[in-house]
């Protein structure tokens, strides 16, 4: 309560009414409900239209960083070869990488064998630099993995893993295939041709090299597909668009979508199911099979 002393007269009006009026506050400006409404409407749209955008960003960028892998990739596999007497790069099936690793011998182009399990190798960064082309990438174990590749199954997930080490396959025909081409042709093509030197490519720019590969059958790095099979053995990952980059014998590396449902599975842990088979169409593996190798 305001007490108000005036030695001589009534108060002055003005004074009254500004003490009167601090008694209570002002009334401010306020949203109403339909205002602030209309606000997270507006909100909620530009959201909508936004996240696409920036969610198509990340992706391109992470297909740009994967081409960039795998263009160091084709590079550290050239230089193998100019430096071993045109000789490609070993490429081993699942047994006798495992040989490999267990003699310390690790000739192949890259000496490990990935699964869903808590195997070592599957994390261990320091095998892909332990023969092969792996002293030709300068220690730098990122370009040997798709950066939209973290697939991890639900064990690996609970050890606070973060991703697999690898994500590229190499074309099976390509390279010394080991006790799979000992007899000078490929026993899983044996109507094609294996290129054990660069030389021997006749069209390098016709001749993939490295392939992304589906998680649920990279494993080995041996990309393995039969012409005369009407399933995939291994399957081409679909990271990007659809699609998936390869690195060729002549240093580029270029974007393939699929065209087929049947090749587009998502990417995941234990989701195959096998056979794979080309139900809605053989377009896709034929276009591998053109690439991977010719007739002899």
């Amino acid at each position: 309560m305001v007490k108000l002393t005036v030695a001589m007269g009534s108060p002055e009006p003005n004074l009254v009414k500004r003490l009167a009026g601090s008694a209570w506050p002002r009334r401010t400006a306020a949203f109403t409900l339909v205002e602030l409404l209309v606000v997270i409407g507006v909100i909620g749209v530009l959201a909508s239209l936004l996240l696409p955008a920036l969610g198509q960003a990340k992706a391109r960028g992470h297909s740009i960083s994967c081409v960039n892998n795998e263009r160091q990739l084709i590079l550290a596999w050239q230089v193998y070869a100019d430096e071993n007497e045109d000789r490609a790069a070993p490429n081993f099936g699942k047994d006798q990488v495992l040989l490999e690793i267990a003699n310390g011998t690790y000739r192949n182009w890259v000496n490990n064998v990935l699964d869903w399990t808590d195997n070592p190798m599957n994390t261990n960064t320091a095998l892909l630099f332990s023969g092969g082309i792996g002293p030709y990438l300068s220690g730098v174990h990122n370009v040997y993995k798709c950066p939209s590749d973290f697939v991890l199954s639900e064990w690996q997930q609970q050890l606070g893993w973060r991703s697999r080490v690898r994500s590229y396959s190499m074309n099976l025909m390509v390279g010394d295939a080991g006790s799979f081409s000992a007899s000078g042709a490929n026993t899983n093509n044996p109507s094609y041709r294996q290129f054990f030197t660069t030389t021997e490519i006749p069209q390098p720019s016709d001749i993939f090299v490295f392939i992304e590969e589906h998680p649920d059958t990279l494993d080995d790095g041996y990309f393995l597909n039969k012409a005369y099979s009407t399933n995939w053995i291994d399957l081409p990952a679909s990271y990007h668009r659809g699609g998936a980059n390869l690195a060729f014998a002549d240093g580029h590396v270029e974007h393939r979508k699929w065209q087929m449902s049947s090749t587009r599975w998502p990417a995941g842990a234990n989701v195959l199911s096998y056979p794979l088979a080309l139900d809605d169409g053989k377009e896709d593996y034929v276009w591998v099979m053109r690439h991977m190798s010719i007739r002899r």
